[in-house]
């Protein structure tokens, strides 16, 4: 028998794995690596993130994403060139890391591989009736698993399309088997480049949990602070928004939007939310002239309104709810703020630290739990409100 086989066999067959997430957002801030103990599988799932880093990403690695992401006209040959590329950029990344935690690459099961999202087209977004879902990440996971020498899972969205979901999010079946409570109604709040949440009311009903993407978090923001305030590459704390008004004219515009009526669960991207969506709804808003802070200000409120108006409009719950909040929009106070008061007096928002997780860890350590499933054989989610048949996700790639 192959070795790797083998071991991914044993792996299967254990109780106990240890396996390294990884997560590369749109923000592209860098590459989250999570070095996750995990026991059992389905909802006998205990999980323990050992370490946790984020290693910043270059301005090299950076630009060469932007010159391809989220876009239609991109050279094929690029394309191309950067999903191998990625790959050994981020198994570099991985090395260094091992080498500084002192852990031994042989003593980990497999990597779990978001990739780096580069395109992201829903049949509802594209409208080409002869096609359906599609999404594309980059990074290719034999490169990966070849250069680091750990078995490696990568490739998730692609499954989740194929058993007939739009790709996105995911987050659903990580929330569902870690993060439910028999007592608290729960929101799993993510504000990464898009925001999304996963629905977990007390008592763990599969057929009530659901999870959607509800609009921008922080994908038009940063993209505006990038291009109006040199040398940021976002609104550090709030710090901009707290200077500028937010102005109701544009704000109004931003949020007079069909998706954001859509039913859930849905999805969308930056393919959608991005600085020709602000364009165009300054131009509608005659506010052409608005001082950068405004729009800034604006812009936070306009992702704290959409994220509540989304929460509220979705659940339609009367009963108290504790919202717990993870990725890059934590660190924002003032958008945490704006999201707290906008939401109705029996949702209270805390940090998913509260939980014991790392906000910022809870992306990869979610892909981490897609791949402990799979090599423990039990398709989780059963009697899910997608219709999507049980599956596992992730293309297994050998060194």
């Amino acid at each position: 028998m192959n070795k790797y086989i083998e071991r991914l066999y044993n792996s299967g067959n254990k109780s106990r794995r240890k396996i390294l997430g990884l997560m590369s957002g749109t923000s592209l801030d860098g590459l989250d690596i999570a070095l996750c103990d995990i026991q059992y599988h389905g909802q006998q799932t205990l999980v323990r993130v050992e370490r946790f880093t984020t290693v910043e990403y270059d301005v090299e690695f950076r630009l060469a994403i932007q010159q391809v992401f989220a876009r239609r006209d991109v050279d094929l040959q690029e394309v191309t060139l950067l999903n191998g590329w990625v790959a050994d950029c981020h198994a570099a990344l991985i090395n260094q890391t091992l080498n500084k935690w002192q852990v031994d690459p042989e003593t980990i099961d497999c990597i779990a591989s978001h990739g780096q999202t580069i395109f992201h087209c829903p049949k509802e977004q594209h409208g080409l009736p002869d096609y359906g879902n599609g999404t594309l990440q980059i990074g290719d996971g034999d490169r990966l698993a070849t250069a680091t020498g750990i078995i490696t899972l990568s490739d998730f969205r692609q499954k989740h399309i194929a058993a007939g979901g739009e790709g996105a999010p995911l987050a659903v079946y990580g929330d569902y088997l870690v993060f439910g409570s028999e007592t608290e109604n729960r929101v799993l709040l993510n504000i990464g480049g898009i925001a999304n949440f996963t629905w977990l009311p007390a008592g763990q009903q599969a057929t009530d949990v659901f999870s959607t993407d509800i609009g921008p978090g922080n994908t038009i923001l940063d993209a505006f602070v990038s291009k109006h305030f040199s040398h940021l590459r976002y609104d550090k704390n709030g710090e901009i928004a707290k200077r500028g008004t937010v102005n109701e004219a544009l704000l109004n515009e931003l949020l007079r939007f069909e998706f954001f009526d859509a039913p859930v669960p849905k999805t969308t991207g930056p393919e959608v939310f991005n600085l020709e969506y602000l364009h165009q709804s300054r131009l509608h808003s005659q506010t052409l002239t608005l001082p950068t802070e405004d729009v800034v200000a604006t812009l936070t409120a306009f992702t704290a309104k959409a994220i509540a108006n989304g929460i509220v409009d979705a659940v339609q719950t009367s009963m108290d709810t504790t919202v717990y909040l993870s990725g890059g929009g934590v660190h924002n106070p003032t958008l945490t703020s704006a999201i707290q008061a906008d939401l109705p007096a029996n949702f209270t928002l805390k940090n998913l630290a509260e939980l014991g997780i790392d906000p910022d860890a809870k992306e990869a350590l979610l892909f981490a739990i897609l791949a402990n499933e799979t090599l423990a054989g039990s398709p989780c989610f059963k009697d899910n409100r997608y219709g999507i048949p049980e599956t596992t996700m992730g293309k297994i790639s050998l060194p």
